[in-house]
């Protein structure tokens, strides 16, 4: 953003700015227009940077929990239905997904493009504007609610609801046809899930910004020892077959590995490859760690304590 060519008195509050009339003619001190952010001086200048590594990340988050939450309800609302015949109706979640994921990039500035212009995320209140809203001298309040994160908190949300359009066009034909209306469930349950995703969004988003990275670290953590405590932990070879020759238990496992993966990149961003690649190569390593401890850990063996 370039510097202005006069100095004004600087607004009240962090986040109020002046718009540039004409010649060195301001406005009144308000809310900057969409992608604009107030500088120092309290002048709105136009964002004209791109989305750093991390916030790629954060929206790959948002996009992901969609998709996954997706899977789920799929494979939990037919647990008695093989995993073949639930096949279209991942695909489908899937394609959904990256569809929704390329019209939102194509609604947002510049417009037709894949690339997206962004304003810079410096603190926490950036996502809270609404909160800040100055009231000098205890007078009338001045509102200078904006996007200051602009586009990312409203390309999330544009993004679920393009998800959810896809969704109610496409999966019920697909499932009437494919899978004998074996995901008419999960169909509901994307009703309920995607407006609660909606209003996350719009309530905690710049707290999932910041932390979204150890949420998935431990989230999948957690998430991978409850899949594995059912498989069949009779033994070394039962409980390794149940896990890497089992194809259904296996795509589990595998996507537990990349959400692990996934929430280190986010945290770290690869700044040292020599130090954090090493790191990546121990995704697997909790999973062989529960593998070699299940005969010491299994609770049928407590009843062998004295």
């Amino acid at each position: 953003m370039a510097d202005p060519k006069f100095t004004v008195e600087r607004c009240p509050g962090l986040y109020c700015g002046r718009i540039l009339l004409d010649g060195n003619n301001y406005s009144e001190c308000g809310a900057c227009p969409r992608g604009y952010q107030p500088n120092e001086q309290s002048i709105c200048l136009a964002c004209d940077s791109e989305p750093t590594f991390y916030d790629w990340m954060y929206l790959a988050f948002m996009a992901l929990l969609s998709l996954i939450l997706h899977w789920f309800f799929i494979d939990y609302t037919n647990r008695n239905k093989t995993a073949k015949s639930l096949i279209p109706l991942h695909v489908s979640a899937l394609l959904e997904s990256v569809v929704a994921a390329i019209l939102t990039l194509l609604l947002v500035e510049p417009y037709g493009s894949l690339r997206v212009r962004s304003c810079p995320v410096t603190k926490l209140s950036d996502w809270y504007s609404m909160l800040l809203n100055p009231q000098p001298n205890y007078a009338q309040k001045l509102y200078c609610t904006q996007e200051i994160v602009y586009p990312l908190y409203t390309i999330v949300m544009i993004y679920y609801a393009f998800s959810l359009l896809l969704m109610m066009l496409f999966r019920p034909a697909i499932s009437y046809k494919f899978t004998q209306r074996r995901g008419t469930k999960s169909i509901y349950a994307a009703l309920y899930f995607h407006p609660i995703l909606i209003v996350l969004q719009a309530v905690l988003s710049g707290l999932l910004y910041y932390f979204f990275s150890y949420m998935v670290i431990v989230v999948s953590l957690i998430t991978s020892v409850i899949h594995l405590c059912g498989c069949d932990l009779k033994s070394y070879s039962s409980v390794t077959k149940d896990i890497f020759l089992n194809g259904r238990n296996l795509t589990i496992l595998v996507g537990h590995w990349f959400l692990h993966a996934f929430g280190i990149i986010s945290l770290t961003q690869l700044t040292q490859l020599e130090i954090h690649l090493p790191i990546l190569a121990l995704v697997p390593f909790p999973t062989l760690f529960f593998i070699l401890t299940i005969q010491f850990s299994h609770p049928s063996h407590l009843e062998d304590v004295h």
